[in-house]
């Protein structure tokens, strides 16, 4: 597989500067999925806000708190989204810091009607990689603002790779979480993942100006307007790809992604067949496809 992003190859575990107030600790959890691993962002200069503590890992809970000068603490611990790779540093890292936890609110958090009737009858099994015990100690509303030491940050709603997902914007920079990455377009997998929300998401981020995304996994992204673009693009032709092959007889998510994603690593097939499942959980809702039988992951569907 061609590496998307050879030359971003940050150390875990050290505290990179990437600006005035601001530092990025990579975590030790690369995989398919998380690419070299997550980012951990430390924003500040004396009480710092940590936006995405992480996966569940004390080495880098230490690399953490090792990054803390004698007059620097940790004054807020903010978390976009209850993936497993995000946010069950949380806890541990309020437990070390006497920082509260701050996101939209717990694994459901922000889920569509939709979905939770999705998740009911056991479309996909729940998600995968599902924080289910996350609990913030606040929640954050679209548009709410936190100010710290020297800082300010607002929350914005952005669902779509999950329910509960909250993009941070610091002026026209923007902490984008797994909602817009450089390295790979985001996993949209039902009931957690709701392709309608994420289509809006790019859409409200696009009507803003930005500078910077500072993503959840991956190299910053610098021009962030293209990026959008290029990722509703990406699904709109994602989209036109599966009516074509729908048009030409019924099919299931699994038969749709081999076909459509046949240049794509097989490690990451299991990953295209929940994406290509979004999709169609969005058309049979804007009723243009129609599953045989009840609507499930191994549901076969047709064209209308």
């Amino acid at each position: 597989m061609i590496d998307p992003q050879p030359d971003f190859q940050p150390r875990p575990g050290y505290a990179e500067p990437l600006g005035p107030g601001l530092r990025r600790i990579l975590a030790p959890n690369p995989s398919p999925m998380t690419y070299r691993g997550t980012n951990t962002y430390l924003l500040g200069t004396r009480a710092l806000a940590v936006i995405d503590p992480g996966p569940a890992d004390e080495v880098h809970l230490q690399a953490i708190l090792a990054a803390l000068a004698p007059d620097q603490r940790i004054s807020h611990i903010l978390v976009t989204h209850a993936h497993l790779d995000h946010s069950p540093l949380a806890r541990p890292l309020a437990e070390a810091t006497g920082a509260p936890v701050l996101a939209f609110g717990d694994a459901t958090a922000g889920r569509s009607p939709e979905m939770q009737v999705l998740a009911e009858t056991g479309l996909a099994g729940g998600g995968e990689g599902v924080d289910a015990g996350f609990a913030p100690d606040a929640r954050l509303a679209d548009g709410a603002r936190i100010a710290g030491d020297g800082w300010q940050i607002e929350a914005l709603h952005t669902p779509g790779h999950f329910g509960n997902h909250l993009s941070f914007a610091w002026g026209d920079i923007l902490f984008s979480g797994d909602l817009v990455m450089g390295w790979a377009s985001s996993l949209v997998s039902p009931p957690d993942g709701d392709l309608g929300d994420f289509m809006r998401s790019l859409e409200k981020l696009r009507a803003r100006d930005w500078r910077c995304f500072h993503p959840g996994h991956g190299a910053p992204v610098e021009a962030p307007a293209e990026r959008l673009d290029a990722l509703y693009a990406h699904r709109r032709a994602r989209e036109a790809a599966i009516l074509e092959a729908l048009a030409r007889g019924p099919a299931d998510a699994a038969q749709l992604a081999r076909l459509i994603y046949h240049d794509t690593d097989p490690a990451l097939l299991p990953a295209a067949t929940r994406n290509v499942l979004a999709h169609l959980v969005d058309l049979t809702q804007r009723k243009a496809v129609i599953p045989q039988g009840k609507l499930s992951k191994s549901s076969s569907f047709s064209v209308i």
